[in-house]
């Protein structure tokens, strides 16, 4: 069921546009190299078969798994020779490029700047961190997004009904389709390979309905009511989020797997526990914005289903932390004063001295630089004339935020000209 044309491909929409620089590569036949950067079963392997067979060039694949410089080299010498003897030019696509070293990559360099082969590389990470900078200059870099239900539906219901796939000998019931739609996260790999074990199945039995249970069965995982676009993604996301302030870890975890199991997409849970992390938690306890902003950087990097664990020790941390929403109100009540117009001239001695004439005008004058001051704090007036004495951070004196009270208060009074530092 791979596409065969451009004009076959779904969910890519960005680069499939008329003009776009994927199409002139295919239909103009451009000796471009491409590197694909995106999640698994966005295409990119499909892709890299349109270019090479679209333009009738070789094609020559790799995996960075198990191919060496070796390997490289006598794929660029082959190239070589039959552009020299027919003129054809070769794509070499090589599928998880991230993985070469430095010195595979850079065998590469010399083929692709004298366009000896056209390469397609791709890639599941992110292609300025594991890529070298003298290939990806020498590349156009496509990025490719995850496959959103709609698109895997297209793919699905395409592959129940084309001769290629099932040829029409199957159908799909209405919860079920729901159900592969929700698991595939945006994988069509992963959705097919699911309907085609579930098929099997089904016409094994001499059945040719493919129902919910016979789709469990399949891909061994359990449907959990729950859509991603309804009443049970708010209210379950709802639940985590106020389990977690609520500091019940366990019930924080249950709604946690819940979303997994039903193929939430875990940067969405990811970037509800940065957020709570500051929000709900705060100077209670510091560390909670760095677990969660850990954990959101562990989705990134490694996905499901290692990162489960990552999200879970996230969630129980920020569950178990200390709560606090004094930094939420401190940035409330300030953007509040500057939305009610309170927001009066900066001081002349903060003001930026460094272009000419700036000191003519006092920006910068009688500035004290608080290392230089014995006690590291300066009493000087840093807020508008407008906004002098207004506190907006109110520490809760919960957790961490205990010890913050008493030097807040005492930093107030130096900074204010009311006290000096012990």
């Amino acid at each position: 069921m791979r596409p065969r044309t451009l004009d076959e491909v779904v969910g890519q929409d960005q680069l499939l546009a008329p003009g776009s620089p994927l199409r002139r590569l295919v239909e103009g036949d451009a000796p471009m190299s491409l590197i694909l950067f995106g999640p698994p079963g966005t295409g990119k392997t499909t892709l890299a078969l349109i270019v090479s067979n679209a333009t009738n060039r070789r094609f020559e694949q790799l995996s960075a798994l198990n191919a060496g410089v070796k390997d490289v080299r006598e794929v660029i010498a082959r190239a070589k020779l039959d552009l020299e003897r027919t003129g054809r030019q070769t794509v070499l696509f090589i599928d998880e490029i991230h993985r070469f070293s430095k010195t595979q990559q850079d065998s590469l360099l010399a083929a692709v700047e004298a366009r000896h082969v056209t390469l397609v590389a791709a890639t599941t990470e992110n292609p300025f961190f594991s890529i070298v900078s003298p290939l990806l200059s020498r590349s156009l870099l496509l990025t490719l997004q995850p496959l959103d239900e709609d698109a895997v539906g297209v793919l699905v219901d395409r592959a129940i009904a084309d001769e290629r796939g099932l040829g029409g000998t199957v159908s799909l019931a209405d919860d079920a389709r729901a159900h592969l739609l929700r698991l595939s996260g945006g994988d069509a790999r992963r959705a097919l390979t699911a309907l085609e074990a579930a098929a099997g199945t089904v016409l094994a039995e001499g059945r040719d309905v493919v129902d919910l249970a016979t789709l469990e069965q399949a891909v061994d995982t359990a449907a959990v009511r729950y859509d991603r676009d309804g009443d049970q993604h708010y209210d379950v996301i709802s639940a985590f989020i106020k389990s977690i302030r609520g500091s019940d870890a366990d019930a924080a975890v249950h709604y946690l797997a819940r979303m997994l199991e039903a193929g939430e997409d875990p940067r969405f849970i990811a970037r509800r526990l940065v957020v709570h992390a500051s929000e709900d938690v705060g100077l209670a306890d510091p560390t909670a914005l760095l677990a969660a902003t850990a954990a959101a950087q562990a989705v990134q990097l490694i996905g499901l289903p290692e990162a489960r664990i990552n999200l879970a020790q996230a969630t129980i941390h920020l569950a178990l932390a200390p709560k606090s929403n004094a930094v939420v109100r401190a940035i409330d009540a300030a953007q509040a004063d500057v939305r009610s117009g309170l927001a009066g001239s900066v001081p002349p001695a903060l003001r930026d001295s460094h272009y000419p004439g700036a000191r003519k005008l006092g920006a910068g004058q009688r500035y004290v630089y608080p290392p230089d001051v014995p006690d590291g704090v300066a009493a000087q007036q840093y807020p508008p004339d407008e906004l002098v004495g207004r506190d907006y951070y109110e520490p809760s004196g919960r957790g961490a935020e205990r010890a913050i009270v008493e030097r807040l208060a005492r930093l107030r009074e130096i900074l204010r000209g009311r006290g000096r530092s012990e």
